[in-house]
């Protein structure tokens, strides 16, 4: 895939392993101040909301496969497949989605700008 997929490849494992850990302030430095991700049901959330969610959300396990990395210019499209195990509020759940990740490269390097989730199917 290349130098930069393998670059970009890092920053989203580096993505997985904050979200994993709960990890606030690594997550600062990985998303983009206009960060925005739309969640499988449609609802949105901007940066401050995607890291504040960490008081009532937690992962419990994260796998991610079938990653694809695609570069144009200053922007990289990351895709892949995740389960995961996590809790809500105490309630725990197992999640299986396709996700998109848009990197963008600021001057101080590439952040998360844009995250997209759908929910994969049984078959």
């Amino acid at each position: 895939m290349g130098a930069v997929a393998d670059d970009i490849l890092e920053l989203a494992q580096a993505f997985d392993d904050a979200e994993l850990h709960g990890d606030a302030g690594r997550l600062g430095a990985l998303l983009a101040d206009d960060f925005l991700s739309i969640g499988e049901q449609g609802y949105q959330l901007g940066k401050r909301e995607w890291i504040d969610r960490h008081r009532d959300f937690r992962y419990l396990a994260i796998e991610t496969t079938e990653a694809d990395v695609r570069r144009y210019d200053q922007t990289a499209i990351v895709r892949c497949t995740q389960r995961s195990r996590a809790s809500w509020r105490g309630e725990e759940m197992t999640l299986a989605v396709r996700l998109s990740q848009v990197w963008i490269r600021q001057p101080d390097g590439w952040r998360l700008v844009a995250i997209q989730f759908s929910t994969l199917g049984s078959g």
